[in-house]
């Protein structure tokens, strides 16, 4: 059981990303219904059995651990998770432990969260108008989000800022989010929105906005150079000669990044999606739980799990339909 996971394309498998928490204090019009129902709090793994879980992955080769949500910070009890992984970093098996959030509790938690050994966070942010935030999150408060980031940095903690392009809404604070970042020293990664989860009113078509164009806009403005730069994610990077930024795309439909996939996505009830854009998935919260005190069964059923990694994804927008929708929000597979 030592051997590394590699799946049937012989990509290896490093990086998990985990679900602690569908529930989040925002409700994102591409990651959520406005009125969700959660799961039972008894349905979610415990803290100890995400420890059990992430340490077994760590033992057959996974370096980065992103913990996601939902909103990760809203857990109760989720620094003492962390705490407890930092042993993997102090061993040097994991290489990273690190987070996606949407930043409202930072304010709260960055402290805690850099003397458990994280060093980097994502956060997600896709505009800096105040009315805009309040639609695009519905019920989200964009200045406790802002003083997140700023006390995030004051520990030491590196940013970057996610920001899903969404045509029409932030297309026109491409500078003023750039100088944003700019100014405090934050790389800056757009994201294609994806067809997950019940759009309901949101025409995913109509909020399509190529990383293409967002590039060409780019490129209208400033000089930009091609980075060879991979972090370990899907994001494809450049730099702007004029200001020194460093600036992400992740592209699933405007430029498929699946050859290069080194992650499978973990959900807070313990299934394994092997890809993002699949509906397959495989429960682990089973031969977790068959026996506290050996991880035969699990190891086993990991291994069988990653064996049925697809090639890639099906999200196409090209034929002016949504095709490879996924009926999970994206809340439930956890970024």
């Amino acid at each position: 059981m030592t051997a590394p996971l590699i799946d049937p394309f012989a990509r290896a498998i490093t990086y998990l990303r985990v679900s602690v928490t569908d529930r989040c204090d925002f409700r994102c019009v591409y990651c959520m219904a406005e009125n969700m129902t959660f799961l039972p709090k008894k349905d979610l793994l415990s803290l100890e059995e995400l420890d059990r879980m992430c340490t077994t992955f760590i033992g057959m080769g996974v370096e980065k651990l992103r913990i996601t949500g939902g909103e990760p910070l809203v857990r109760r009890g989720i620094i003492s998770f962390f705490q407890k992984m930092s042993r993997h970093l102090e061993s040097g098996a994991l290489k990273e432990l690190t987070l996606t959030t949407n930043g409202s509790q930072l304010g709260k938690y960055a402290q805690d969260l850099f003397d458990a050994g994280v060093r980097r966070v994502n956060v997600s942010l896709d505009t800096l108008d105040e009315e805009k935030f309040k639609q695009v999150t519905r019920w989200g408060r964009l200045q406790q989000v802002l003083e997140g980031i700023d006390t995030a940095l004051s520990v030491g903690l590196k940013v970057k800022i996610n920001a899903v392009a969404l045509k029409g809404f932030n297309e026109p604070e491409l500078a003023a989010i750039t100088k944003w970042c700019g100014e405090r020293g934050m790389d800056l990664t757009w994201i294609e929105v994806m067809p997950m989860g019940d759009m309901g009113d949101y025409d995913r078509i109509g909020q399509y906005w190529s990383l293409k164009e967002v590039r060409a806009a780019y490129e209208d403005h400033y000089t930009v150079t091609d980075l060879a730069e991979r972090t370990g994610g899907p994001a494809r990077y450049v730099r702007l000669e004029d200001t020194g930024q460093k600036i992400g795309f992740i592209t699933p439909l405007s430029h498929n990044f699946c050859e290069s996939c080194n992650r499978v996505r973990l959900t807070c009830t313990g299934q394994l999606y092997m890809c993002l854009g699949q509906e397959d998935m495989a429960d682990l919260r089973a031969p977790l739980r068959a026996d506290e005190t050996d991880t035969t069964q699990l190891e086993e059923a990991i291994r069988a799990a990653i064996n049925l990694k697809p090639k890639g994804h099906d999200f196409d927008y090209s034929r002016q339909k949504v095709d490879g929708q996924m009926s999970r929000h994206m809340s439930h597979t956890g970024g």
